[in-house]
């Protein structure tokens, strides 16, 4: 039986799937929980943290794949820091990038539960970033979205089309089943040669990348059996990326063949 302490809640990001990228303060985080609730895209090496009597359970949250919804997911946060004392609620990237942190951080906080955050390193940055894509770069993006591809009500985000016709890199995650329709709206504002990488399981060892335009990235998905979870970059800065280069080079000559 655990030691019973007062209720706290922490917010953990644990980061985008290399667990060496779970920040120090998560991991002290996780040393002193009593409970882990953690989700599908938070690496399990990083349970290794949290004590061996902690208890720990899976709280599903990958699409197509919930082991629980979200207000089940948010009581039994409550209830586990009412019945334990430390919960620490382990989500895959950062909290606060897509990940319902705020929703869970309200709730958790009317029943009177002190919250505390450590926040994690998002995929949207991190995954480009090991692939040598830089988001930014200067003569050649000034600024970088972050997009869901798919809302709350299931649809494609209205931001994908304004994010079209801008110059910045695009980043979306969550877009793998929205891609005909993200391609659409790039190639009506004739973006059609714009480069873009899809990067699936990026930061682990199961990571598999696809590399080529707006016009052909979906022959790309097709070729490397591409699919969720995955990130999609588009942007020049996906041709100056030096880990990139040869991908995006030969897929050239291919198309001019």
């Amino acid at each position: 039986m655990l030691k019973k302490t007062q209720p706290i809640v922490t917010l953990v990001g644990a980061g985008p799937g290399d667990p060496d990228l779970l920040t120090i303060k998560g991991a002290k985080a996780l040393a002193e929980a009593n409970v882990v609730l953690y989700d599908a895209l938070a690496n399990e090496e990083i349970l290794s943290y949290a004590p061996k009597k902690a208890i720990k359970i899976f709280v599903g949250k990958r699409k197509g794949c919930h082991e629980y919804t979200q207000d089940q997911i948010n009581q039994l946060i409550v209830d586990n820091a009412l019945t334990y004392g430390h919960v620490v609620r382990l989500k895959g990237g950062d909290p606060f990038i897509f990940g319902r942190g705020g929703e869970e951080i309200d709730f958790v906080e009317s029943f009177g539960i002190p919250t505390f955050v450590v926040p994690g390193i998002s995929s949207s940055i991190a995954v480009p970033a090991y692939q040598g894509i830089s988001l930014t770069k200067r003569g050649v993006s000034e600024s970088f979205w972050v997009i869901t591809g798919t809302t709350s009500d299931r649809k494609l985000s209205n931001d994908v089309a304004l994010a079209a016709q801008s110059s910045a890199t695009v980043v979306i995650l969550m877009g793998m089943s929205k891609l005909t329709q993200i391609i659409n709206l790039f190639q009506k504002e004739s973006k059609g040669e714009t480069p873009v990488a899809i990067i699936q399981n990026g930061t682990t060892a199961q990571e598999k990348i696809g590399v080529g335009t707006i016009n052909t990235i979906q022959q790309v998905v097709t070729e490397h059996k591409l699919s969720s979870p995955a990130i999609i970059v588009i942007g020049e800065v996906v041709k100056e990326s030096n880990k990139l280069r040869g991908f995006y080079e030969e897929f050239i000559a291919k198309e001019l063949k």
